[in-house]
């Protein structure tokens, strides 16, 4: 069974299923939380409405500045792409025919992207034993002769978080072999601003940390991200991009999502104790769970051989999981869930309990 390689769109995976969908569907294949975005849209829509006739500014203001602004570096180390998986195109074409390594398993967006500009790929995979944590030992044998190293941190799908400690010293090793470290913290402002590697792009100019607005501000039909480097880079990378790539709603909107601290506040507060609860559920039932700092976490039945019957169990009882076919490593022994809301969420434990005493 070929099932697709993201979660969302759950009536597509249906249809690649071969499952007819039940009338109530519940989806916790992806990571966008279900508080909706921020009051200001629905208030403020009719004045937003009139930049539809208007061409959008093509470097993506006033969103550019405003996010140059809430981390405090210069406008011109900032790039606005269409979502962070418009950037990932640009750094494949920076990298074509180059040697890169992942760590897998890894978004996968990073492999398509890059083996559709013909680079190697190295791999460094993560192991359950080791709780899916990269170590500055599997870097340094790693990155010898690559052109780059992406992390995502936290990590997806596990939402493991590597401290900044080590994601200095892993810089380092790249600065000392002339290899670029792209960062995703896609998923970092579940955790807040201390966990990020902004503040120490100064000090390592082979950094180049790529950012995403859909999750956090749950805007994913908006398509915004970012990315942030030294000016010369963000310069090089943008080259070739489509002229006028970012809307002007996402621009517009996206510079007062970065205001909306309260927000953020609420939504960190709301996914860690749903994580909890999921965390400490799977731990009752002796199911594995991965060391989690987000809104999502990755699971492992006790017997993993059953996996596939229960995946298309749940399908067909209307409770869609994230597959993991095409997470290297993982290869749908594990699942991950995002958070939902409290009573989604209480479904889910319900329809997971009642599949194991069945089973």
């Amino acid at each position: 069974m070929e099932l697709p390689n993201h979660g969302a769109n759950p009536l597509r995976l249906y249809t690649q299923a071969g499952i007819n969908p039940p009338q109530q569907i519940l989806d916790f294949s992806e990571n966008v939380h279900p508080f909706g975005a921020p009051a200001f849209l629905v208030e403020r829509w009719p004045e937003l409405l009139e930049l539809v006739g208007s061409y959008p500014d093509p470097d993506g203001e006033p969103f550019r500045t405003a996010a140059a602004e809430f981390h405090q570096i210069g406008v011109s180390q900032v790039a606005v792409g269409n979502g962070a998986a418009e950037v990932f195109t640009w750094l494949a074409r920076r990298y074509r025919g180059r040697q890169v390594v992942l760590v897998e398993p890894a978004f996968s967006e990073y492999r398509q992207t890059l083996e559709a500009e013909h680079a190697g790929i190295r791999v460094i995979q993560l192991q359950p034993e080791t709780n899916w944590q990269l170590t500055v030992q599997n870097v340094r044998a790693a990155v010898p002769g690559c052109e780059a190293l992406y992390v995502c941190n936290p990590h997806n799908p596990t939402g493991v978080l590597l401290d900044t400690d080590t994601l200095q010293e892993i810089a380092q090793i790249c600065i000392e072999h002339h290899c670029e470290l792209v960062i995703d913290e896609a998923f970092i402002d579940f955790i807040g601003e201390t966990a990020s590697f902004m503040p120490f792009l100064e000090s390592f100019p082979n950094v180049i940390i790529v950012r995403s607005m859909t999750k956090m501000y749950a805007i994913p039909g908006l398509r915004l991200g970012y990315v942030v480097s030294q000016t010369k880079t963000v310069e090089q990378l943008k080259q070739g991009a489509a002229h006028w790539n970012v809307n002007a709603l996402s621009a517009a909107i996206g510079a007062d999502l970065l205001k909306e601290s309260a927000y953020r506040t609420k939504i960190i507060k709301a996914a860690s104790e749903e994580r909890l609860k999921m965390q400490q559920f799977f731990a009752a039932k002796h199911c594995r769970t991965s060391n989690s700092a987000v809104n999502f976490l990755s699971f492992q039945l006790s017997d993993p051989q059953q996996s596939a019957v229960f995946f298309t169990d749940l399908l067909k009882a209307g409770i869609v999981l994230r597959h993991t076919e095409s997470f290297q490593g993982m290869d749908g022994k594990w699942f991950r869930i995002g958070m939902k809301s409290a009573e989604s969420m209480e479904k889910l434990r319900e329809a997971i309990a009642g599949w194991l005493e069945a089973n």
